[in-house]
């Protein structure tokens, strides 16, 4: 079975959480399972894992613990994504990648949050794509491409229809890299789709653009390993 890694913006678990919205997304999953494509989702952690973030990191609280916050709500989220799912998921969150393997053996849409501390959301659905050997990974997240610069702050920015990996990580190296700020991409996302030339798309999360961006069509920025 063809498999597609698909991270999803932890934006959609923003609250109140839009149950429709949800549901016409996980239908979109299932439609990819019948016809073949076996999905796996990597859930966000979204506004709620930032916040709880800001207040620990307030009181001082390490870099380490305040990632670790993060991930605990990412599984909570894919916790949502499998409720929604219904007998099409596999009912566990992974959280680590030999209950990964054992999950996807079993042919069911898998879903799981973060994995490792220091890892973001979008450096573990890039580890998942190598490992289950994915033939696309689709990075759905709250802009539809890589932009010259933030697009919500600056008018000018322009979009990129594709981008090397080159460009992207000086692009993304240019922030600072903390608990709760891996928007789009991070550096180790981007060395883990070199080393393995993992195809990837980076779109804005509907479910329709997820399903254009797997079925082949030209949609949001594509990343050219360079």
């Amino acid at each position: 079975m063809q498999r597609v890694v698909i991270k999803l913006s932890g934006s959609i678990f923003k609250q109140p959480f839009d149950l429709n919205y949800i549901k016409i997304l996980c239908d979109s999953f299932v439609s990819l399972l019948n016809e073949g494509i076996q999905p796996i989702i990597v859930s966000g952690g979204g506004e709620v894992a930032r916040n709880y973030i800001n207040v620990l990191r307030a009181f001082g609280v390490d870099e380490t613990t305040l990632d670790e916050i993060g991930i605990s709500v990412s599984r909570l989220n894919a916790k949502i994504i499998i409720g929604a799912l219904g007998s099409f998921a596999y009912p566990l969150v992974p959280s680590s990648m030999d209950e990964l393997s054992l999950a996807l053996n079993l042919g069911k849409i898998v879903v799981l949050g973060g994995l490792y501390p220091g890892h973001s959301t979008n450096a573990t659905a890039a580890l998942v794509a190598e490992k289950s050997r994915a033939t696309l990974f689709v990075n759905a997240t709250d802009v539809d491409g890589v932009y010259t610069a933030d697009p919500k702050i600056d008018k000018d920015a322009k979009k990129y229809d594709q981008i090397d990996t080159k460009t992207l990580f000086n692009l993304v190296t240019s922030s600072p890299i903390i608990a709760g700020s891996y928007d789009l991409f991070d550096p180790l996302a981007i060395k883990i789709i070199e080393r393995s030339n993992i195809r990837t798309r980076i779109v804005l999360c509907t479910p329709q653009n997820i399903l254009n961006a797997i079925k082949g069509s030209k949609v949001g920025t594509e990343i050219v390993i360079k």
